[in-house]
């Protein structure tokens, strides 16, 4: 199976209040843990993201690895210090079945 970039799949904000920014990310994923049945009795295959990764401006900011423990439609918020508006926030994120989705925004002032 080839790589399937999904880019319609993470809703992001990131504001900057003072000196901290407020980075917030839902992302659309089913997180099938592969221990969950159907209703026909057949086992759901595991479906879950494995890495995430945040830059702002490419600088590496966040790094993360989960498994099947994580939700459907995850949603992660982190804050941080030294970026400005227009900056971009980028996240990154892999599936055990070799999805990606990607994300971008620009920081905006609150």
């Amino acid at each position: 199976m080839g790589v399937v970039k999904m880019t319609d799949n993470i809703r992001m904000r990131a504001q900057l209040k003072g000196e901290i920014t407020e980075v917030k990310i839902l992302m659309t994923h089913p997180m099938e843990t592969g221990r969950r049945k159907n209703d026909f009795g057949d086992v759901i295959p595991a479906n879950f993201i494995q890495t995430v990764t945040a830059t702002l401006n490419g600088k590496i900011l966040l790094e993360a690895q989960w498994g099947t423990g994580i939700s459907k439609n995850p949603y992660l918020t982190f804050h941080m210090r030294g970026a400005k508006a227009g900056d971009v926030v980028r996240i990154n994120w892999t599936d055990n079945q070799g999805k990606i989705g990607v994300g971008e925004i620009a920081v905006t002032p609150a």
